[in-house]
């Protein structure tokens, strides 16, 4: 049973001991940990952790340090940090024998396996740019990334490769590498690393020398676009280690407000139940787990039970990454079967999540319940929200970190609003990408001197937490994946019926929203709920067909403008 004895109480009496103000002051006072300076990122000065690591060569250093301890789990597999330092300098050895250089582009399709973090950091390693790729696409969606990137090296599990393979001939790709299957044409990583359980075995090497600022890029990390193509968010490694950095503070300042002292660093047991492509994996998982020594037990795929009966196996203290992960651990019924007890926290973002659920964690585990804003543009982590301050207010992400800021600014871009008014929130910081990737159009119009403009509509309290109250970008937040609705729109319009379509996200407990369409058919043309739903599951990754279409017998309700109202679509649906 591991449900707490006795109701804990929602806001301990006579908290918070110290403000947010005075939390800053204290930690980030010269020679503390928190410590901050300004430095000049691409011609603006901007404050950085002081005590930041330098690049992801450094990550790695501290990754090592960590020895013996156990770093990946993966079914009976089980990867050290030494082995992992092993392989990952295997890998760079062999990348660099075949070409593999500062400011090449090389991808990663894969789903969560012990490979994927060593492909990450080998390739980061040298200096060359890393590109993940979303392991749900399509071969289509795959293979534009792969060209839109000019990626040389491809490596991937058997799987992402047999929807590739049709589409190589026309890529730019000069080698690919392929886990776990063969497939004529290509190198097996095996071949090169051999297979996990081999790692610890491998030569104690060093990492090939290369010279790499803290502002080089790192990495060219897919996002969805208004266009309907997806856009490469352009991060670098000081991107990346801020987040290492962030992370702690938050921990931090969770202590601090209650008047605790500092919590000691030390290794956690994460449950990693969400994809590594995603900023939340590699960014505010990934890089914070590698430089403090925490244990990585990944899932295949998402599954109740099984991350359950790893939760007890491996003693997991800390899980989540979007609220419907939280939402299946509380409410499956086979839930007392298990000894949860070891979870001390269950953190989320990245999609919409009902207030409820924090009280709903605090009082069926005992564990701290946590939630952020951010984005791939912002390299995950912005703002972070916990413990107590989440539940006093569970409707807000959080306030941004201290080398982060955040302005509501008016329709112009300029204006800043006063508190509590709603407009588009604008971030900036080191954490903020470097723009996109081949896209000097939709570079400037998203950043600019230093900001992001976020697309999001929200509000700042007088103490500077952030609300998000909705979205300015026609995106829907599935469980986490972001489906653009002009993408899907324009799937829909392939097909010889539909003359007029639209899509909106309809509220889901879980997930947040679903994706779901209203069309208008062609006058003598049929087609039905089915049809269309197969005919965007056939070129477009899943996560993105329409759970609901319905069909309305006039052109849908546009604005004098010629924009559809989606407000009166998502009332079809209440």
């Amino acid at each position: 049973m591991t449900e707490t004895t006795a109701a804990l109480p929602t806001i301990p009496a006579g908290w918070p001991v110290l403000s947010l103000a005075d939390v800053r002051e204290e930690l980030c006072a010269p020679g503390m940990p928190f410590e901050m300076e300004t430095v000049t990122i691409r011609g603006v000065p901007t404050r950085v952790w002081k005590n930041a690591l330098p690049d992801l060569r450094a990550v790695l250093a501290a990754a090592r340090s960590h020895g013996a301890a156990d770093f990946l789990v993966y079914g009976e597999e089980r990867v050290s940090f030494d082995a992992f330092h092993r392989a990952t300098a295997a890998l760079a050895a062999a990348l660099a024998a075949r070409g593999i250089g500062k400011g090449d582009r090389v991808a990663l399709a894969m789903r969560n396996l012990p490979e994927w973090p060593v492909a990450f950091m080998a390739v980061a390693a040298l200096g060359a740019i890393i590109v993940p790729l979303n392991a749900w696409w399509t071969g289509e969606e795959l293979a534009f990334a792969l060209e839109d990137s000019g990626s040389k090296l491809l490596i991937a599990d058997a799987d992402r490769w047999t929807r590739i393979a049709p589409h190589a001939a026309t890529l730019p790709l000069q080698h690919a590498v392929v886990s776990r299957g063969a497939s004529e044409g290509t190198e097996r990583l095996e071949d090169l690393i051999g297979a996990p359980a081999s790692w610890a075995a491998l030569p104690d090497a060093e990492l090939p020398e290369a010279q790499i600022a803290s502002d080089d890029p790192a990495g060219i990390f897919y996002t969805s676009g208004t266009t309907g193509r997806p856009k490469g968010a352009l991060g670098t490694h000081r991107n990346l280690v801020t987040n290492i950095m962030t992370s702690a503070w938050s921990g931090a300042q969770s202590a601090r407000r209650r008047g605790e002292g500092l919590p000691e660093p030390k290794p956690r047991v994460i449950l990693l139940a969400v994809p590594l492509f995603h900023a939340t994996a590699f960014s505010a998982t990934l890089m914070g787990a590698l430089a403090g020594g925490s244990r990585l037990v990944l899932l295949h795929k998402w599954d109740t039970l099984e991350a359950m009966r790893l939760i007890e196996k491996e003693r997991v203290s800390v899980t989540g990454g979007v609220p419907f992960i939280a939402w299946q651990l509380i409410e499956h019924p086979d839930r007392d079967k298990f000894d949860l007890s070891s979870l001390e926290a269950i953190a989320y973002g990245g999609a919409p999540s009902a207030p409820e659920l924090v009280s709903a964690i605090w009082q069926t585990f005992g564990a701290l319940p946590g939630n952020g804003w951010g984005m791939t543009e912002t390299s995950a982590t912005v703002t972070h929200h916990m413990a107590e301050d989440y539940l006093n207010r569970p409707s807000s992400c959080g306030p941004a970190a201290p080398v982060a800021s955040l302005q509501i600014r008016g329709d112009d871009g300029v204006t800043v609003l006063p508190p509590n008014t709603v407009g588009e929130l604008w971030a900036s910081g080191p954490m903020i990408v470097a723009g996109y990737w081949n896209r000097p159009e939709a570079t400037a119009q998203t950043f600019v001197d230093g900001w992001v403009r976020t697309g999001d509509l929200a509000r700042l309290d007088d103490e500077g937490f952030c609300t998000i109250v909705d979205r300015a970008k026609d995106v829907i937040i599935r469980g986490g994946e972001n489906i653009y609705s002009i993408e899907v729109e324009n799937v829909l319009y392939e097909h010889p019926a539909v003359t007029d379509a639209g899509l909106v996200g309809i509220p889901h407990r879980t997930l947040g929203e679903e994706p779901a369409a209203v069309v208008y058919l062609a006058p003598g043309t049929e087609a039905s709920e089915d049809e269309l739903k197969a005919f965007v599951a056939a070129r477009l990754a899943g996560f993105k067909v329409p759970v609901r279409i319905t069909f309305t017998a006039t052109t849908l309700p546009r604005n004098a403008n010629g924009k559809i109202l989606k407000g009166e679509l998502r009332a079809m649906f209440a």
